[in-house]
This record gives structure tokens, sequence and C-alpha cells, in this order.
């Protein structure tokens, strides 16, 4: 447990080399998957697979599929958040490193809805489904708040691990989960393929920016002052006596 704590504390604090080129990119990736989700509204290119995808949607693939959504819809996804915050709490001691975790997911999971509500793509239509997904979803579906979620989720652990000998068999495992996401999602038709794929590539653009913001700028100011509070009452303590 030592070993896992040394490692954890510092390593979310990690600071990029050029954090201006972080925000570009992600400004960027951001501006370019608004225009492809515009294109893909007018032209669903991955109609077909779509289809295709959900004809599987039967026995224990169908059930995987049903099993992810519900798993991942907001209530559930906010309670294992919460969940992983307190653990990273009781093993690191460290309030700075658990928020940390929490508000790069938070700050890279909810603006995804800013996303939707641009684009405006509308979901699979069943009509032109083996099995639809009931009840109907009717908000925008480029990108997915599931998928999105489950990526800054697994992208802001993994930043805490940064340095950590977890950090690698986690990572292994975050890929195994994101594949088994995206695909149950897929099967299930809830969003178009694409939408999928522009749900991880946000979280990878954003993720950074969002550690940036949060953890440098936002915590940083934070434990900046609590230090500087904490050295004001060491003076006035002497100045007393």
């Amino acid at each position: 447990m030592t070993s896992v704590t040394s490692h954890v504390r510092p390593s979310i604090f990690t600071r990029p080399a050029a954090p201006r080129r972080v925000y570009e990119r992600a400004v960027v990736s951001v501006v370019l998957l608004c225009l492809a989700g515009w294109l893909l509204r007018a032209h669903p290119v991955d109609r077909a697979l779509g289809s295709a995808m959900n004809s599987w949607h039967v026995g224990l693939l169908g059930a995987l599929g049903d099993a992810v959504y519900v798993l991942f819809e907001p209530v559930p996804a906010i309670a294992l958040t919460v969940v992983i915050t307190a653990v990273l709490w009781a093993v690191t001691r460290r309030w700075s490193v658990a928020a940390g975790f929490a508000g790069v997911v938070a700050l890279t999971w909810i603006p995804s809805d800013v996303l939707k509500l641009v684009v405006q793509r509308p979901r699979p239509d069943g009509s032109w489904l083996s099995h639809p997904f009931s009840p109907v979803q009717v908000d925008p579906s480029f990108p997915s708040g599931h998928m999105v979620f489950v990526t800054s989720l697994l992208l802001a652990l993994l930043m805490v691990l940064r340095g950590s000998s977890w950090r690698r068999p986690v990572a292994a495992a975050s890929v195994v989960i994101v594949v088994v996401v995206a695909f149950a999602l897929c099967v299930d038709a809830v969003h178009w393929p694409t939408d999928v794929a522009a749900s991880i590539l946000w979280a990878i653009a954003v993720a950074p920016a969002a550690r940036i913001v949060w953890v440098d700028v936002v915590i940083g100011r934070a434990i900046r002052r609590v230090g500087q509070t904490g050295r004001h009452r060491a003076v006035d303590g002497e100045d007393a006596a």
C-alpha cells in the first residue's frame, strides 16, 4: 500500500512541458468534431454498419449491450465516480488527488453535452433497426455521453496512476473496457458507430486540458492559499509568544 501511495501522490500534478499546445489540440479537436458531426448528420455514412451491428443484439450480446447502457447512465456513473474518488482519498490521504480525479472526469464529461446540442444529430431511426432500443432515446446522438464518461473516467485514473506500477495493467484493462463499451453501444444502436468513435476522441483531446484547468489552476491555487494561511498562522503564533 505504501508503494502505491508514494506513486499516486504527485502523479496527477505532473504538468505538461507545453500547456499551450494541450489547449490548442483540445480546441482544434473540438472544432473538427463539431464539423464532423454536422457532416454526419447530413450524410449518415455509418447507417449500414449501425444496422448490421444491431442485428447482433440477441442472446448474450443483447444482454451485454443493455447492461452496459444501464450501468453507465448518469446516476450510476456519478455514484461510480464518487466511490473511486473516496478510494483514492483513502489510499493517498490527500484531498487534492481525489478532487483532481473527480474534477478531470467532470470537466471532460459534462461539456460533451454542449457538442450534442450544437450538432443536433438524431438518434438512429428504429424503423431500420432489427432490435430498436426501448425506451426510445430522444436527446441528440453525437457524441455518446456514456462513452465520453467511461473514457474520461479511465483517463483520469491513469493520470493519477502515472509513475505507479499499477499504471500498465490498468491501461491494458482500460483498452478492453473502452472496446467492450463501444461495441455494446453500437450493438444497442442507441448511437451511431461514428458517435461512439467521436466520444473517445473527445475524451482523449479534452481530458489533458481539463487536467490543467482543474488541477494546475483551481486546485493549485487552493493549495497555495492553504499554505499561505498556514504560514500566517505560524507567524501569528510566534508573535503572540
